[in-house]
């Protein structure tokens, strides 16, 4: 399923399924062939977009967790393929991309959080920064959310960051993919590509 990969650097959309990725792929490159779907689990191979002079390239990964009409080792086997996706290619990741839902990840993370477990959202998070890939954490459909501030600093503190949100623009990016209201990840993933003296990707974001 994850074979074929294009020879590029990339940046990767990772997350849930049903938070808005696709949506958020069509924004940033333009393209509009890419499918989107309310049923969660559309997107089941990686779908990469790609310009020819610069060997660059997004991917946007297929959803973790719950999808509808999907049996649960099908959902596991998806999970454990996007693990090896950024495992074997991490040293041409330049930057990810981790979409959640604002309205509802909170809820999410805590009803999923146990002693012997930690939730999808987390554990990817966690995964990136341990391969020391730049990760922004792109919380989608802030137009949906009345206590923007307050919802975002729970969010850092579930990740582990220390409140408040603002203190962390290079990782936490508030948007609203449908309105194509994403320049507070575009502002972000150019400080990570700065970094990494890639400037000259500026022009796609």
């Amino acid at each position: 399923m994850f074979e074929d990969r294009p020879n590029r650097d990339e940046i990767v959309l990772v997350g849930r399924s049903n938070v808005g990725k696709s949506t958020l792929m069509r924004e940033l490159t333009g393209h509009t062939k890419f499918t989107t779907g309310k049923k969660p689990g559309v997107t089941r191979s990686p779908n990469h977009f790609d310009w020819a002079p610069e060997k660059f390239m997004f991917t946007d990964l297929p959803g973790f967790g719950f999808m509808s009409g999907v049996e649960s080792k099908a959902q596991d086997a998806i999970q454990t393929d996007i693990v090896r996706y950024i495992e074997e290619n991490a040293d041409n990741i330049l930057a990810a991309v981790l979409v959640v839902d604002g309205k509802s990840v909170i809820d999410i993370i805590d009803r999923h959080t146990t002693e012997e477990s930690i939730p999808h959202d987390v554990e990817m998070f966690y995964f990136l920064d341990e391969l020391d890939i730049p990760t922004v954490v792109a919380v989608n459909k802030m137009d949906k959310v009345s206590d923007r501030d307050e919802r975002l600093n729970h969010l850092c503190d579930r990740l582990g960051l220390f409140p408040p949100w603002k203190q962390w623009r290079d990782t936490i990016a508030p948007i609203t993919a449908k309105r194509g209201d994403i320049s507070n990840l575009n502002e972000a993933l150019r400080s990570h590509l700065h970094e990494q003296q890639r400037d000259d990707l500026f022009k796609f974001l």
